[in-house]
């Protein structure tokens, strides 16, 4: 910590961030005291910068400070105490007259400074107006030239370019194939391998890197394709872009290398840590930019799963779209902007607080299209607070201009951060028919045979033998599970343990409720849509729209009426 500037009754102080904090810091908290006073006697001041200015002192008065930073783990360590001292009067007078002379000579100089710049404006004014048709043609080749003014960044398509490798060759950098090192492959992408491993620039320090090979027999398109995504890569310097290092396409096998992100794709991350995040670290996942995650895949809209049985949906203009994290107008219209982009990021927001589910499951891409149009969307995940889920539901309003602005998002987030409060309210989960839609976390219960099938139903069968040895080897037993037994059993993570015993308590509900559920499938197959295939009970829906019905393919119960019609909005 030192001292910025002081006055007679004010001083202010700057700090450097922790080097290793404990977390995202959230804000600092400043304790500051007379230095011939108590500790007891202190005050604080909070500040979400590392600069704050301590004012109502007393002047020649020394004061001891303090501070330390606030994460979503909560308050750290105060810092060692530093002592500063305020201004006396006379030193303050004195150096209001020693500053004198700057501060006439500054006012003077600004004065000639003004003077000139308006003389300046009307010689370029008049300028200006001979010359308006130049300057506009020259303006115009300035950007279709792609240069652009400082502070300002143009995007390019490399598909607009007539030869593609001109691209190639203006945004990525070439590469020696000697200075790369291939370690080992660790998955494979639409085009071909995906390693780790080393590169050696001349003149710099060894680097770990991600290597995406082009596979060999590929086909001129393929390679234009391939290098395409470095072209749009190359474009960016961003701290949440993945950055690229280059490419290498006088050798075989052609390549593109980027920095290497060493926890991999953040859904699978999250699959492997399931349940050991609060949701206060989840919900900062989502907002900050300091827990290192990067857009690091640019062929993510060309590709979708090649299933025959689920073809991929391709739009009227061509090109492959990821239909369960795009926006319906998107789908339909391939019109991309920032409120579709809105959408697909109430989607990954929905990934993250579900620890990286599949979005809409097993549903293939037509019947997800189809639920969308009829106003379905996504349940709350497990534990997911309902403010958080509101703020998906509001990215994914159809009409695009009630979408919210990322920025409004953001804002969201960060209240949701400065205030935890907020994400004490969970969305209830519903009991008897009513479940959420299609709510794969809790299954239907009847649809397995063993526990076992039922554990790895939820992602928890490696609790199999736990169970067994416990003797919670039937439903009947399981049911009637309370916390106490879960943590018996030996489920010691927090998030396990709310996941199973959520689990139990919906199959509890489930038997209860077995015998009406049985005789609402069976008075009502008729209503099923017929753009879905016949699910069954558990396979339920709820709907973003409120006259929308909570059962899909259900009407109403067996005491009510029934036409054989579905239910509003099914």
């Amino acid at each position: 910590m030192h001292q910025v500037s002081r006055t007679v009754d004010s001083i202010t102080l700057s700090w450097s961030q922790p080097d290793q904090p404990n977390g995202v810091i959230l804000d600092y908290e400043l304790q500051y005291y007379e230095k011939d006073q108590s500790e007891y006697n202190s005050s604080t001041i909070r500040s979400q910068t590392n600069t704050v200015v301590i004012r109502g002192l007393k002047p020649g008065s020394i004061y001891v400070f303090q501070v330390r930073a606030r994460t979503v783990a909560g308050f750290g360590r105060y810092s060692g105490k530093l002592y500063f001292q305020t201004m006396t009067e006379e030193e303050y007078n004195t150096s209001i007259q020693e500053k004198l002379p700057l501060i006439i000579g500054s006012a003077a100089a600004g004065l000639v400074f003004l003077i000139a710049v308006v003389v300046i404006i009307i010689v370029c004014n008049r300028r200006g107006l001979d010359r308006a048709d130049s300057e506009y043609t020259d303006k115009l080749q300035h950007y279709t030239s792609g240069h652009m003014t400082p502070g300002m960044k143009i995007y390019i398509d490399p598909f607009t370019y007539e030869d593609p490798n001109e691209a190639v060759r203006e945004f990525a950098k070439e590469i020696d194939i000697s200075y790369v090192k291939i370690e080992q492959v660790i998955g494979a992408g639409e085009f071909g391998e995906v390693c780790s491993g080393n590169l050696k620039l001349p003149g710099k320090r060894e680097m770990f890197v991600a290597i995406k090979t082009l596979k060999s027999g590929y086909t001129e398109k393929q390679r234009r394709d391939f290098l395409s995504e470095a072209s749009i890569m190359g474009q960016f310097d961003h701290p949440n872009v993945i950055h690229l290092e280059g490419v290498v396409t006088k050798s075989s096998p052609v390549m593109i290398i980027t920095e290497f992100m060493e926890n991999g794709s953040l859904d699978s991350f999250l699959r492997q840590n399931d349940g050991q995040f609060t949701v206060i670290q989840l919900v900062g996942m989502l907002r900050w930019h300091r827990l290192g995650h990067e857009v690091s895949d640019f062929g993510l809209s060309r590709f979708l799963e090649d299933d025959t049985s689920d073809p991929t949906y391709t739009s009227a203009l061509g090109g492959k779209i990821p239909i369960r994290w795009t926006a319906p107008e998107a789908i339909q219209y391939r019109k991309f902007t920032s409120a579709s982009d809105v959408w697909s990021y109430g989607i990954v927001m929905w990934e993250v607080m579900s620890y990286g589910e599949r979005p809409y499951w097993d549903m293939t891409n037509q019947d997800v299209i189809n639920a969308i149009e009829q106003d379905y969307r996504l349940p709350p995940p497990m534990d997911c607070p309902s403010a958080l889920h509101q703020l998906m539901l509001d990215c994914w309003q159809k009409e695009r201009n009630n979408r919210p602005k990322f920025s409004q998002i953001v804002n969201n987030l960060d209240k949701m951060i400065r205030n935890p409060n907020t994400l004490k309210a969970m969305t209830p989960l519903s009991s008897g028919v009513h479940l959420p839609l299609l709510d794969r976390s809790i299954p239907d219960f009847s649809s397995f045979s063993t526990v076992d099938e039922w554990l790895d139903a939820i992602k928890m069968g490696q609790y199999k033998d736990n169970f067994a040895s416990a003797d919670f080897s039937t439903f009947d037993v399981v049911s009637q599970m309370t916390m106490e037994d879960i943590l018996r059993v030996g489920v010691t993570l927090a998030g396990h343990q709310k996941k199973i015993l959520n689990s139990v308590q919906m199959m509890r509900a489930q038997m209860n409720q077995i015998q009406s559920v049985e005789c609402v499938w069976s008075s009502h197959q008729t209503t099923i849509h017929p753009s879905f295939p016949s699910p069954p009970p558990s396979l339920l829906l709820s709907s973003s729209h409120p006259d929308s019905p909570s059962i899909l393919g259900i009407g109403t119960p067996c005491d009510g009426a029934s036409d054989g019609r579905p239910t509003s909005g099914a």
